[in-house]
């Protein structure tokens, strides 16, 4: 195992975690970050997210998750649906909402769990219906990799498991 995997798995890995993630459309299309030595690939697109701190309320963390990876400041519109992500050594329950920008620029930002020289965060874009369908399922988080439309992921409800 690299180093970076086993700085993961450290911080990460072996423990089950609470997440919020953002669902954000925009004109440009769907907002998403790139992680390097996360999926199956080393190669993983997910929606802007992370851990919630004790005593955090869940709209609070994931305003402070998308000012950490995307410098973007949100408004949590609605919240979607859950999500079991299991990927070992990762185990997490997401929670996911719909959220809309209110301010900032985007800008590629950093993972304040992982050392400078062991950063994960490698791009943060939107990517059109048509770029998440043509790229290689396995790269894109589980909620993400058979969607027909954005309008199909926000109107998801409920509570579905990767398998």
């Amino acid at each position: 195992m690299d180093s970076l995997e086993s700085k993961i798995k450290s911080n990460y890995g072996e423990k089950l975690r609470v997440r919020v993630c953002g669902i954000c459309i925009a004109d440009e299309g769907l907002l998403l970050v790139h992680h390097t030595a996360l999926g199956k690939n080393g190669s993983l697109w997910a929606p802007p997210g992370g851990g919630m701190e004790y005593g955090e309320n869940a709209h609070e963390a994931l305003k402070r998750e998308f000012m950490e990876e995307t410098h973007l400041e949100i408004e949590v519109v609605k919240f979607l649906f859950v999500h079991e992500y299991l990927d070992p050594p990762l185990h997490g329950i997401e929670l996911f909402f719909e959220v809309k920008i209110t301010g900032g620029k985007l800008k590629k930002g950093t993972d304040p769990e992982m050392e400078a020289n062991a950063q994960i965060i490698t791009q943060v874009e939107f990517k059109s219906l048509s770029e998440v369908q043509q790229l290689p399922k396995a790269h894109f988080h589980y909620v993400i990799q058979n969607i027909i439309s954005f309008d199909s992921l926000l109107s998801r409800t409920g509570y579905s498991k990767n398998k």
